[in-house]
């Protein structure tokens, strides 16, 4: 099967898989610790890398790499590198770029955990950090330091929607003998694909839409071998952050129906973004399919879909952002993303709470701000579970 001919939504489906001599339809899961070998020298061979094949799976598991080359394709990437989560793929691919007196541009628009990676982990090890506003071109020219070595950034940012010019961040970084990495969880490769727009490398948290029923944890790293296999690989390997079988097997489920549930969560969260703008209480609605979002033509260019996140402030601060949450009743309250059940949370409680006030306002992450992952329910009744708490609000301001 040729997969270069193939479009990503069969990809999601058929590559990087290869059948057992049991002729199974549908993935085998091989839930093992490690692998047997024919004989003292084969498995010599195995560990020394003179013959390829299973050694341990903490590094090498079948499921884990059908996983990894089917994301790769779908990426358009060479390689991929599986981990425990989101988190530990951002980790994994900073310790194996990076080293001490290495300095990293990052935007200030990224989930607030990454920053505390950068801030409380990398520092302390000798890296430095300088943040800037995504869309400012300017800020990240002007951030390069002699011993630059990367840019970091998500496009949609995390909860604003705001987006990067990722072919311009990517000449940038090369015109600078640095690597641009693009965290990709929010649009997925159903949407966008920063590779082929000049990223180096992309990462995903496969926790959100790549399974997309909130089920397992997960995360993934993907690019060109020489960077994947060559420099990140190892760290897997050695530190551990592997990524388990089981959950292998409930992401290749998950890519089999990635198009389809992208396309779906981008209609669902545009009716709802829509509505939101007409509501009385909300003072504004970010999402990348409105018509007034300051970058629609790069939207344009370089996403095939706005995905399914959206946040908007109400009027009453912190006190009315918890009215809406609080007067749901079907709508999940947690901080986690991209599940076909519809979830909501406070930012600057939750997701970005370790983040300093003073860094969160210059995010524009206000404490009136709510963000909805929006997902596969009649839209009908996502709109009567949020009116009920946004009716409250528009009472009392009226009052």
């Amino acid at each position: 099967m040729d997969e270069t001919q193939l479009d990503m939504a069969t990809l999601a489906i058929r590559a990087g898989y290869q059948q057992t001599a049991e002729q199974e339809n549908s993935e085998a899961i091989f839930p093992t610790s490690s692998f047997r070998y024919h004989s003292a020298q084969q498995a010599a061979d195995r560990f020394s890398g003179d013959e390829p094949g299973n050694v341990y799976s903490r590094f090498t598991n079948p499921t884990v790499q059908a996983f990894e080359r089917r994301l790769a394709a779908m990426e358009e990437g060479e390689a991929c590198v599986a981990t425990a989560s989101g988190m530990s793929a951002i980790l994994a691919s900073m310790m194996g770029l990076l080293q001490a007196g290495d300095h990293l541009v990052c935007s200030q628009s990224v989930f607030g955990t990454t920053r505390v990676l950068f801030d409380q982990y990398l520092r302390k090890f000798g890296i430095e950090v300088t943040y800037v506003p995504l869309t400012d071109y300017a800020a990240w020219q002007n951030a390069l330091q002699d011993n630059t070595r990367l840019l970091f950034l998500e496009t949609p940012s995390n909860p604003l929607s705001e987006i990067a010019d990722i072919a311009r961040l990517g000449e940038l970084a090369r015109a600078n003998q640095a690597w641009l990495v693009v965290d990709n969880c929010f649009c997925t490769p159903a949407l966008q694909k920063p590779l082929t727009l000049g990223a180096d490398l992309v990462v995903h948290s496969a926790t959100k839409f790549l399974d997309g029923q909130g089920r397992v944890v997960g995360g993934a790293v993907v690019g060109p071998a020489a960077l994947v296999d060559e420099k990140i690989r190892g760290v897997m390997r050695t530190a551990g952050p592997s990524m388990s079988p089981f959950n292998a097997w409930v992401f290749l489920k998950g890519l089999e129906t990635l198009a389809l549930r992208m396309k779906a969560h981008s209609e669902q969260a545009q009716a709802l973004a829509d509505w939101l703008v007409a509501q009385p209480a909300v003072k504004q609605v970010y999402f990348p399919g409105l018509a007034s979002h300051p970058q629609r033509a790069l939207i344009a260019r370089q996403q095939s879909g706005p995905g399914g996140l959206l946040a908007f402030e109400v009027a009453g601060g912190r006190e009315a952002a918890w009215t809406v949450i609080d007067q749901t009743r079907m709508i999940s309250i947690t901080a986690n993303l991209g599940d076909v059940k519809t979830s909501i949370t406070h930012p600057a409680t939750t997701t970005h709470a370790r983040v300093s006030q003073a860094d969160r306002e210059a995010s524009g992450i206000s404490e009136s701000l709510v963000r909805v992952s929006v997902g596969l329910e009649a839209i009908e009744d996502i709109q009567a579970d949020l009116a009920r708490g946004l009716g409250m609000i528009g009472s009392s301001q009226q009052d």
